[in-house]
């Protein structure tokens, strides 16, 4: 009896991963690998800074299995200590995105009126400015850094958070338990962490995936424009930006960041297309 039941816990296992949609399969495993880099980042005893004799060192030369760039830096080490660059940079700029979006569009969508108006033209406002932009002018009254790129990245993320929150939260407010929990006298702080919140965290989770990738994406640009990381640290779009000099003696400097940054980037909107299929009762059915 013990074995059947393992058994059967076995099969209902492998019939639930079997379900699930290729997309998240893909973009899970391949997230799977970036965090497997930054593991590796974190053991590797290899400086990605130290700069050695050995300059534009081909594939499997002994110490550098990905060779070295015209300093005779590793480049092996360099992106994976990219991969950790470019996840701290994402995740701070898509909890920027989130957490001011989440506030501003449940507040728009469940209270309306004159603050959903402000608010909307606030939002367009902020809409119409890209990453970019917002990064020279922050670059403009700061420095050029990860802060800046973190902020810069966070606050273009916030309309479409925003946009995610207010369309869930229109849709939920006017379900008959939200009509009463505000009879029994629930307030409205209450009705939005208790009752909103949960039935709208879906498409959130699907649209920070994709914000995650595009955060990637725009670190790397900024960095390669000099707005974000700075050197010596290393970036992936640092990385491109320098060797793009010398990509005509060795292309593989530019090769290996330029295939981390699409396993990447291609990775999280896997994740959240995959997210959005399997929370979506539809398409589940």
């Amino acid at each position: 009896m013990l074995s059947q039941r393992v058994q059967s816990k076995a099969s209902r296992r492998t019939m639930g991963w079997a379900k699930l949609p290729l997309a998240l399969k893909v973009g899970s495993f391949l997230i799977l690998l970036i965090l497997l880099m930054v593991l590796l980042s974190a053991l590797n005893p290899t400086n990605p800074n130290a700069t050695t004799p050995h300059r534009l060192a081909p594939l499997f030369t002994p110490g550098h299995p990905l060779g070295t760039d015209i300093l005779g830096r590793d480049t092996l080490a360099r992106v994976l200590a990219g991969a950790q660059n470019a996840l701290y940079v994402g995740l701070i700029a898509v909890g920027i995105g989130l957490s001011l979006g989440l506030l501003l569009g449940v507040l728009a969508g469940y209270f309306g009126g004159w603050l959903d108006q402000i608010l909307s033209v606030l939002l367009e406002t902020l809409y119409a400015l890209p990453a970019l932009l917002i990064a020279l002018l922050l670059a403009a009254i700061f420095n050029p850094g990860v802060t800046t790129s973190m902020a810069a990245i966070g606050l273009a993320a916030v309309p479409a958070f925003a946009r995610v929150a207010r369309a869930g939260v229109l849709s939920v407010k006017a379900l008959p338990y939200i009509e009463a929990a505000r009879a029994l006298g629930m307030g409205h702080g209450r009705i939005m962490l208790r009752h909103v919140l949960p039935n709208i965290i879906g498409p959130l989770l699907v649209q920070a995936s994709l914000a995650f990738a595009v955060a990637i994406l725009a670190e790397a640009a900024l960095s390669y424009l000099g707005l974000g990381t700075q050197p010596p640290n290393p970036s992936w779009g640092r990385m491109l930006r320098e060797a793009q000099s010398y990509q005509e003696l060795t292309p593989y400097p530019v090769i290996f960041p330029g295939l981390a940054i699409g396993l990447a980037v291609l990775g999280f909107n896997l994740l959240g297309d995959g997210l959005r299929d399997y929370l979506d009762p539809r398409k589940r059915s």
